[in-house]
């Protein structure tokens, strides 16, 4: 019995045998490489940690700058205050909330920031050590990637170094009392900064004087010494110095080409009271889940 084959089918039987030796060839590859990567190091991955936070918590993200005293000293801070180094660190924490969006506030003042990420967030699956280096390092480089829009003539002299630390908060209350722990660090700080330059830069003082001569005093006190010696009322300086940066995001209106306008949600900039309740009580999105 003759079997005929049109020269058409014997294409294509010819065509599906090499693709099925390829396929077979293609999973062996495969199957070899893979095994090939489990190598007998792999072990050696039984030694991290899984730092992922808990569930159900406000995860913060503190940056903190390392040694500033000393670089705000060799890069000419003003002082009592640098406007334009404060605002620069605000414009390294809105880089941070641009590429970061559970980060539902920021706060900074001085040398530090705070990022306040919502409790059902799960960037990097929650991992800690992801969380506050990655923060921390896109902070780092933005603070330098922008120094000179704000310190044209000056040149770093050497490289900033901020450090990074992942707290959790688990209940509404508690995240806000952070919040008030460091806009009440801060009006005390600044307090205390301002009246210490002004005895040395208006009223001649040493630093070891200047020192000497805050010590024991309470608000009331260094309220006066500023009011009475330099003619300096504390409750007009600008309220970025004495209330630090609250960094949210507000719908705000945006011109369009045609002439009209649209909402569109932007990161803004705010100097307030976040230890009241006037603050929370006008953001109440802010404690509720998404």
């Amino acid at each position: 019995m003759l079997i005929r084959c049109s020269a058409s089918k014997i294409m294509i039987i010819c065509h599906s045998t090499a693709a099925f030796i390829r396929s077979n060839i293609w999973k062996k590859a495969f199957h070899f490489s893979a095994a090939m990567a489990k190598s007998k190091f792999e072990y050696v991955r039984l030694f991290e940690v899984d730092d992922r936070c808990l569930p159900n918590t406000w995860v913060v993200v503190r940056v903190d700058g390392k040694g500033f005293h000393k670089f705000s000293t060799e890069h000419g801070y003003e002082k009592p205050n640098d406007i334009k180094a404060l605002s620069l660190m605000n414009r390294a924490a809105t880089s941070v909330m641009e590429e970061f969006k559970d980060i539902c506030l920021a706060y900074g003042q001085s040398d530090e920031y705070s990022f306040v990420f919502r409790k059902e967030t799960q960037a990097y699956s929650r991992r800690s050590a992801k969380l506050s280096t990655n923060v921390c390092s896109l902070f780092t480089s933005a603070f330098v990637y922008y120094w000179n829009e704000y310190f044209p003539t000056i040149k770093p002299r050497y490289p900033p170094v901020f450090d990074g630390r992942t707290v959790l908060y688990p209940s509404n209350q508690n995240i806000r009392d952070y919040l008030s722990w460091r806009q009440a660090d801060c009006h005390i700080n600044n307090l205390y900064n301002t009246t210490f330059w002004a005895l040395i830069l208006k009223g001649g003082l040493t630093p070891t004087e200047a020192e000497n001569k805050l010590k024991g005093t309470l608000s009331g006190d260094k309220n006066e010494i500023l009011f009475s010696q330099f003619a300096i009322n504390y409750n007009t300086e600008p309220e970025m110095l004495r209330k630090g940066t609250v960094l949210v995001r507000r719908k705000v209106p945006v011109a369009l080409p045609n002439g009209g306008t649209r909402e569109k949600s932007q990161i803004v900039q705010e100097h307030v009271d976040i230890i009241g309740d006037e603050f929370w009580n006008t953001n109440t999105h802010l404690l509720t889940l998404t």
